[in-house]
């Protein structure tokens, strides 16, 4: 009983934090881009060219820094996920091992948000700046930023959230239960081994489908959709039990409560 004690504040806690940063990630790649105007881009006739721009220190040094934070998240959010960094957290912290790995995670993304560097004066690599397309173009963008937001909280759904966020597991264990990946069926590890990001294609139409995008925009949307690319592998096999699972979730949505069917 003690050691439940122990065990669920601490997977609730990881979560708490894990949900709280995903919703900033929402706002720092969707809305702060979307809805940020003059304030986040800056005036469009005071921005420097590329060549100046790639010759001014401060946009170098900005650019470096975000750099850095950026391989600093992918480098942590890879390392932490070898076979070999399991094993040795496992050793530590059990089966707090997936709680360890989302809060950590976090953690690392809180610091790429909270310390991302805009260059509102550098230049873009398009914008959107005559009508109607000024008034269209972001329409559009919010519109499909919403698709795309909708679809990733769906597909995590199918994927089973609670697991991913570490919570299944220690929710397992308490009750006795065993490891839940240990009930999963060969076609399901074979998918989780393959796929590491689910909401690869979601989440690049979220990085790159704005109205204006920057220098530090082209960055992150670039760097992201290199490690988003390196970390998939898919096939057919994958693609077809996804397509079988996505029907026996919908299913189970579309199937009456009790009490209502007549």
């Amino acid at each position: 009983m003690t050691h439940a004690l122990f065990l669920v504040p601490a997977a609730l806690a990881s979560f708490i934090l894990a949900f709280g940063t995903g919703v900033e990630f929402v706002r720092f790649t969707s809305l702060r881009p979307l809805l940020g105007g003059i304030e986040e881009f800056g005036d469009p006739d005071a921005r420097q060219g590329w060549l100046a721009a790639l010759q001014d220190q401060r946009v170098l040094t900005s650019l470096a820094w975000d750099l850095a934070l950026l391989l600093l998240f992918v480098g942590q959010h890879s390392f932490m996920a070898t076979e070999t960094m399991k094993a040795w957290i496992s050793r530590y912290f059990g089966v707090l091992q997936r709680s360890v790995y989302v809060a950590c995670t976090a953690l690392a993304l809180q610091m790429v948000m909270r310390y991302w560097e805009s260059i509102p004066r550098g230049p873009v690599l398009w914008e959107a700046r005559a009508e109607p397309w000024v008034t269209w173009v972001p329409l559009l963008c919010f519109v499909l930023h919403i698709i795309s937001w909708l679809l990733i909280f769906s597909i995590l759904l199918v994927f089973d959230y609670a697991e991913l966020m570490g919570l299944k597991q220690v929710y397992y264990h308490v009750l006795g239960l065993g490891e839940p990946l240990a009930l999963k069926s060969p076609r399901a590890l074979r998918l989780f081994s393959h796929l590491r990001h689910p909401v690869c294609v979601e989440l690049l139409m979220v990085l790159w489908v704005v109205p204006t995008l920057s220098i530090d925009r082209l960055l992150l949307a670039f760097l992201l959709t290199l490690y988003l690319g390196l970390a998939h592998g898919l096939d057919q096999q994958d693609l077809g039990y996804l397509r079988v699972q996505l029907q026996r979730k919908l299913h189970l949505l579309s199937r009456p409560q009790d009490g209502e069917a007549e």
